[in-house]
């Protein structure tokens, strides 16, 4: 799964992100976090409309290659961090995968998907997707 770099800079109330590698993709949000959870769904969206486009994805530079590049470092200078956020695309494939879970924890997996109205793939997708979202850093 690539991880993106991603600047994020702003004050309290307005935070907002930008992706050197993905040039034109940009978020927003209250707080950092908030900020980062978008930049999510922002990096998948721009991502889509360039295979759309027919347009190659660019690679995910490393930290270290960023850190190198001036207009980074000036950022930085200025008050900024950077994050990882990963790029999580549907393809619209389903694919099967045998796991193998301790015999409480899926029973506490199908109770819990029950009780949402989903099936256990479902709920075990959808956990897992807020779980990765969740990390990016």
């Amino acid at each position: 799964m690539a991880r993106y770099v991603a600047i994020v800079d702003g004050q309290r109330g307005a935070y907002g992100v930008t992706f050197p590698d993905l040039p034109g993709c940009t978020s927003m949000g209250a707080t950092i976090d908030e900020a980062l959870r978008n930049a999510v769904e922002a990096v998948r969206l721009w991502v889509d409309d360039a295979v759309a486009d027919g347009e190659g994805i660019p690679e995910a530079r490393p930290f270290e290659a960023l850190l190198a590049d001036a207009d980074v470092r000036a950022e930085l200078a200025r008050g900024a961090i950077l994050a990882a956020v990963p790029l999580l695309r549907d393809t619209g494939r389903p694919a099967r995968a045998n796991i193998s879970l301790d015999e409480g924890l899926l029973q506490a997996i199908d109770e819990a998907a029950d009780a949402h109205q989903l099936t256990r793939s479902a709920f075990i997708a959808t956990a897992v997707r807020e779980k990765i979202e969740s990390e990016a850093t």
